[in-house]
């Protein structure tokens, strides 16, 4: 590790996506409460409008906005508008530390940028490991890349740390955390339970599903893209067949899964297809919904905080701990194999209780709190 941190010591938060946003509030807010830190934020806008969203909830007011994204945009040239809009950001600031969390372009554009700079970084939520480069694609290199950079590695888990201790990470490195999305819903849903209103938005849809077992959805990993999204969207269709059953699904953006899900599912009088849900109302379908059909890592951690199951729709998975424990159940995107597990979960009390009472192995709502004081031991 570094120095002995001297104070304040300026923090150089760094983030793009609405689930970087939802797991590194926490720690901003756990920040600028302490005086021992000058916390600075920077969005690159990765994610517009479903950053936006949750900026508001949590009431972040970035220092910088580089409203990088573009229609269409490749990869390679979002890594390079990254690199170099980042990097001048931290030419001006000048942090001891830069801060990213998981796997997206924008937080492995950030760490390769400080890294550049030798400004040390601070990985949150690492240590995730599928062990195949292509699923996900291209999250997993980018945790990789990040792992290889940063200083302080946040792991939410001891699986996690301890596949950082194999690829030889310094051991005095590697500190597990918890997660900060369990911080983050334990934030919302008092929030929730404050001002109801946050959440009402979903009204109509209770009312009309209502004495229906809701299903929610949600699917948007590019290694799922054509086939896998077809698999998808037919298992929806055969599982809203049944009259006991609803399904609520936020449609991602992505014209990939907009247009196989029109086509496939519009018009379905059990299938809720509705736009991306702000924070607060999809903390609420989560509380709502009596199990989860995903390809989300985040919804592998944050449904079983509530007691949901999931079925994860990947052949892969880097939270391994969710299915160890039992809170999670890798189904791939086969269709007859989504409907057998789903139903299954639906038709057998039994098998449905030991994935809701199983153990969350992704933390306690304390691990801003952690990271902190990880930050200003330096």
């Amino acid at each position: 590790m570094n120095a002995p941190a001297t104070f304040p010591s300026r923090i150089l938060t760094v983030f793009g996506t609405r689930p970087e946003a939802i797991k590194l509030f926490p720690l901003v807010h756990a920040l600028e409460a302490d005086p021992r830190f000058e916390s600075r934020v920077c969005v690159s806008g990765q994610h517009r409008g479903m950053l936006d969203q949750v900026l508001a909830i949590s009431g972040l007011v970035p220092d910088y906005d580089l409203n990088l994204m573009r229609p269409d945009q490749s990869l390679d040239a979002l890594t390079a508008a990254l690199l170099t809009g980042l990097g001048q950001v931290m030419d001006v600031e000048r942090p001891e530390w830069v801060v990213v969390q998981g796997d997206t372009a924008t937080a492995m554009a950030g760490a390769l940028a400080a890294y550049y700079r030798k400004i040390p970084v601070c990985h949150v939520e690492a240590g995730l490991r599928s062990g195949n480069i292509h699923h996900p694609w291209p999250e997993e290199i980018n945790r990789r890349i990040i792992g290889t950079i940063a200083a302080l590695h946040c792991a939410p888990t001891e699986t996690a740390a301890e596949a950082l201790r194999r690829e030889t990470v310094d051991r005095a490195t590697v500190h597990v955390t918890g997660n900060t999305v369990i911080d983050a819903l334990h934030w919302i849903t008092a929030r929730i339970a404050e001002q109801p209103e946050l959440a009402s938005g979903l009204s109509e849809l209770e009312r009309k599903f209502g004495g229906k077992r809701v299903i929610g959805v949600t699917s948007h990993r590019r290694e799922n893209f054509g086939g896998g999204m077809e698999a998808i969207a037919g298992a929806i269709r055969r599982l809203a067949a049944r009259q006991d059953v609803a399904v609520i699904f936020p449609v991602h953006l992505n014209p990939n899964v907009r247009q196989v899900m029109n086509a496939e599912l519009a018009g379905l009088d059990n299938v809720a297809l509705i736009e991306p849900l702000d924070y607060p109302h999809f903390a609420h379908l989560l509380g709502l919904a009596t199990l989860m059909l995903s390809d989300s890592g985040g919804v592998q951690e944050e449904a079983p905080a509530l007691g949901k199951p999931v079925l994860v729709m990947r052949e892969t998975t880097e939270r391994p701990e969710g299915i160890e424990a039992g809170t999670a159940r890798l189904v791939g995107t086969d269709e007859d194999r989504i409907v057998a597990e789903a139903e299954r979960l639906l038709d057998d009390p039994a098998a449905y209780a030991a994935m809701a009472r199983a153990h969350n192995p992704f933390g306690d709502g304390k691990s801003s709190a952690r990271i902190v004081e990880l930050l200003a031991r330096g």
